[in-house]
């Protein structure tokens, strides 16, 4: 079964249900939006100190560009 028929067979799903029970379903989804976790934001220098060693021709170029270059 794919996500769409998964979504459909959930709406007929809700529509069947009497109207007490779609409020209760209608909080219980909106405790899950807000217990969500929030993505945390980037700050800026956290990766300092990550890279321990850079070799001392890091920068030269390449011998198998070379006919390129």
């Amino acid at each position: 079964m794919n996500i769409a028929e998964h979504k459909l067979n959930l709406i007929r799903q809700i529509d069947g249900l009497p109207e007490e029970s779609l409020i209760e379903l209608e909080k219980l989804i909106s405790k899950l939006r807000v217990n969500k976790k929030t993505a945390s934001k980037r700050q800026i220098g956290c990766m300092k100190g990550l890279v321990v060693f850079m070799a001392n021709d890091f920068d030269a170029p390449l011998d198998d560009f070379k006919e390129y270059m």
